[in-house]
């Protein structure tokens, strides 16, 4: 048995809803799936002693996880008072609008059509509410529109799905790029050298309490799928169907279609720089 200490990111135990950091609590979605892990992790974030809180991710339109958001925050004393998102897919974002009925809020995302109020998010925007510091910190790969949040009083980055608590994310072709993805990584991993970040609270998964293990372990990973995805090409096989079957033949069958993406956004990729 492998204990959670030699996993990539050394994962902490289970997936559950509860405090993660100072300042950082999930309150996990009911929706789990192959795609989705556990379900998705709803994060409410405030600075202690603060009567204010930020939601990030509300996930999917279910009225009991958004109301369980709510009052998980007021038993704790707190006030939502602004809905973050980390990028517009469904099990993140489908919420976000019956959530900000919910609490009268503001939602703030990089995708112009996700926001609801006046002020979207960007790079090197600063979220201040409450007393909370969050740095914006444009993370596109998994899809374009994708941001995660640097916490730096926590030591800790909120990633959505640009790293996960387990296994690896999709690069959701065509939206989604492999080069910018391999970018947003390397940026990940500069918060983990330069800015002491060691934890990693995921958009689905655990926690992750070796950030830079973790991401090095992606970059390994997207390095080494890579070059299996040319040596496919290089002996002949053309499709993404065909390149699935053959690099990704230890997945299970049930997540073929979502390698499908990652393979065409790898294909993309190699061609992109004369690679095939």
């Amino acid at each position: 048995m492998t204990g959670a200490a030699e996993l990539p990111g050394q994962p902490r135990g289970g997936v559950a809803s509860g405090a993660a950091t100072a300042r950082a609590v999930n309150v996990l979605a009911p929706n789990p799936s192959p795609m989705t892990l556990d379900g998705t992790n709803t994060w409410i974030v405030a600075e202690p002693g603060s009567g204010l809180a930020v939601v990030i991710d509300p996930g999917p339109l279910d009225e009991g996880h958004l109301r369980a958001v709510v009052r998980t925050a007021e038993e704790a004393g707190r006030r939502v008072a602004l809905t973050l998102l980390t990028h517009g897919h469904a099990d993140h974002a489908e919420g976000a609008a019956r959530f900000a009925e919910l609490t009268g809020t503001a939602v703030r995302a990089l995708d112009p059509a996700l926001r609801l109020g006046d002020e979207g998010l960007g790079a090197g925007d600063v979220v201040t509410t409450g007393g909370l510091e969050l740095r914006v910190v444009p993370t596109p790969g998994h899809t374009a529109d994708s941001l995660s949040f640097h916490l730096p009083a926590d030591r800790a980055v909120l990633t959505g799905d640009t790293v996960l608590g387990r296994g690896t994310t999709v690069v959701a072709h065509p939206d989604g790029r492999l080069g910018d993805y391999l970018d947003s990584l390397r940026r990940l991993r500069s918060l983990t050298v330069d800015d002491g970040v060691d934890t990693v609270l995921p958009g689905h998964g655990p926690v992750l309490e070796d950030a830079r293990g973790a991401v090095e372990f992606y970059l390994a990973h997207r390095a080494n799928r890579l070059a299996q995805v040319e040596t496919a090409v290089e002996n002949g096989l053309r499709t993404a169907p065909e390149v699935v079957a053959e690099v990704y033949a230890d997945v299970d069958r049930v997540l073929w279609p979502a390698a499908e993406l990652s393979v065409r956004a790898q294909l993309d990729y190699l061609a992109e720089h004369g690679l095939v």
